[in-house]
């Protein structure tokens, strides 16, 4: 979170999408996306969100060739560009619902952090809402890499509730190959959703904490799927 003796923000843009408001500011050197008046993230750290990636692959089964990996979320690209600078992945797909959010790192300032990541011939931004996909596509990956919310029990829009539910949770199972993993980023623990986790038929479910400069630490929930 944004410390209190940090520069006054500065609002750089304001727009009102199919989900409500979304707000770019910068305060200092940093950016920060705010949705609904519900602060997401900032460019002050990164570090959970570089993790996200991390331990996705660190989890996969050794020798899987180049292994695809679906981040939910672009945020400020911080999980796309740790995707990008790790050469062992193959198809890196972003699914991102908010025009203005692709629109700040394609046309704008969030251009200086995922630039390269975003010319990476791996790299492809699908601009739709993240349940939506998962629902539509018939596709698999190797990896799900979710960061949409502030955790499964924090989002940012009552929808998205659905994705940690059984049916979601099931739908995520579905979109994976055998062996694959749900990686979910939270920003503070949840045992009730490691629960659900192995209620829908993951195993290995683990979590990695990152400390944060206050309150809780960052999490990312980390299962597998064994078939």
């Amino acid at each position: 979170m944004p410390v209190t003796d940090a520069p006054s923000p500065v609002v750089l843009d304001r727009r009102d999408g199919p989900f409500g408001e979304v707000v770019l500011r910068q305060r200092g050197d940093d950016f920060e996306i705010i949705a609904n008046g519900c602060f997401l993230m900032d460019t002050s750290d990164g570090r959970s969100e570089r993790l996200l990636v991390d331990a996705a692959l660190a989890a996969l089964p050794a020798g899987r060739p180049d292994p695809s990996v679906l981040i939910g979320g672009l945020g400020v690209g911080f999980s796309l560009v740790r995707a990008a600078d790790e050469p062992r992945w193959g198809r890196i797909a972003v699914v991102e619902r908010e025009r203005a959010v692709v629109d700040w790192h394609l046309d704008g300032p969030l251009g200086r952090i995922s630039g390269p990541a975003l010319a990476d011939p791996r790299t492809e931004i699908l601009r739709a809402d993240l349940v939506t996909h998962l629902l539509a596509t018939t596709e698999r990956y190797d990896a799900l890499c979710l960061d949409i919310d502030n955790g499964p029990d924090w989002t940012v829009t009552q929808d998205n509730e659905s994705l940690y539910s059984p049916a979601g949770l099931a739908v995520c199972r579905e979109r994976l190959t055998p062996g694959g993993v749900l990686a979910v980023w939270s920003a503070q623990p949840s045992p009730d959703f490691g629960k659900a986790l192995r209620n829908a038929g993951f195993h290995a479910v683990t979590t990695e904490e990152v400390a944060v400069a206050r309150g809780v630490p960052d999490v990312v929930h980390l299962a597998l799927r064994s078939d």
